[in-house]
């Protein structure tokens, strides 16, 4: 069964549902201290525990002309002044080992992209690192399959891993959920459900011609209300304030003003699921 485990106040893994949201990458120091303060505070008016993310690198965009952040110095410490300032952990990925130490410095979870999800040393790194690790769930991934991933940051001595689950490749630009795969993994670790990237459609246009994802955002309550009545620890959600200006996933994002109203769904839901 999932372990349980404490990140800062927050139990991953014992029944109570926690977020993980913020833009997709750190834009800006304001933008992202004001997208942290303003959800840090819907968390706290519904008393849901709440995880602030954001990359300081995107290292696999679609084009390489798109913006991959402010870099690994800058974009912790933005990340530092937002834990201090706004009191809540924070989730950044890492995209090589030598970026884990000074990463696990500042962010309570190290994130692992789904691209990277098998990578051994990159696994390994950050379960010695102590700090919490979410392992994105490859698009190309068996669900059975990603016990072997939690197993590598175990085999560091680090207990305190959960697995992501963000849709499986169907065909070339759609993906799809297979909520049987939220209990298949949640046997052998505590299971987020990441309903924005689950809504993607990587390089839509086709021939090579889209240089961003599309997305259907519109998707993103119903996804995430099966997630949480399936059982889910989590739900992961990229927010943006304006998402048409994302400098990264504004087409999969779901807008901070719709954010309460999609939370309130889904605490009714699991109040509903515990009766």
């Amino acid at each position: 069964m999932a372990s349980v485990f404490e990140i800062g106040n927050i139990t991953v893994g014992g029944g109570d549902l926690f977020l993980i949201a913020g833009p997709c990458v750190i834009e800006s120091e304001e933008h992202a201290l004001r997208m942290a303060e303003s959800i840090a505070g819907l968390a706290q008016t519904l008393q849901l525990p709440y995880i602030f993310k954001a990359s300081y690198d995107k290292a696999n965009r679609t084009s390489l002309r798109s913006f991959r952040g402010p870099g690994l110095a800058e974009g912790l410490r933005i990340l530092r002044k937002i834990r201090q300032q706004v009191k809540v952990p924070v989730l950044t990925d890492v995209h090589q080992a030598a970026d884990v130490p000074p990463v696990a410095e500042v962010a309570d979870v190290l994130q692992i992209p789904a691209f990277l999800c098998r990578q051994t040393d990159l696994l390994t790194a950050a379960g010695q690192s102590g700090r919490a690790v979410n392992i994105k769930k490859g698009q190309f991934m068996s669900p059975w399959d990603m016990r072997h991933a939690a197993d590598k940051v175990r085999s560091a001595g680090n207990p305190r891993v959960f697995l992501t689950e963000r849709g499986a490749s169907f065909g070339y630009n759609n993906l799809v959920v297979d909520m049987r795969s939220l209990a298949i993994m949640r046997n052998f670790a505590p299971v987020v459900f990441d309903a924005t990237h689950s809504v993607q459609l990587p390089s839509a246009v086709g021939n090579g011609q889209a240089a961003a994802s599309g997305g259907q955002p519109e998707f993103i309550p119903v996804l995430s209300r099966a997630a949480v009545a399936a059982g889910v620890d989590g739900v992961f959600m990229e927010v943006h304030d304006n998402p048409e200006q994302a400098m990264s996933d504004g087409a999969n994002a779901l807008p901070l003003a719709k954010l309460r109203s999609v939370l309130e769904q889904l605490l009714a839901v699991q109040r509903a699921v515990r009766l």
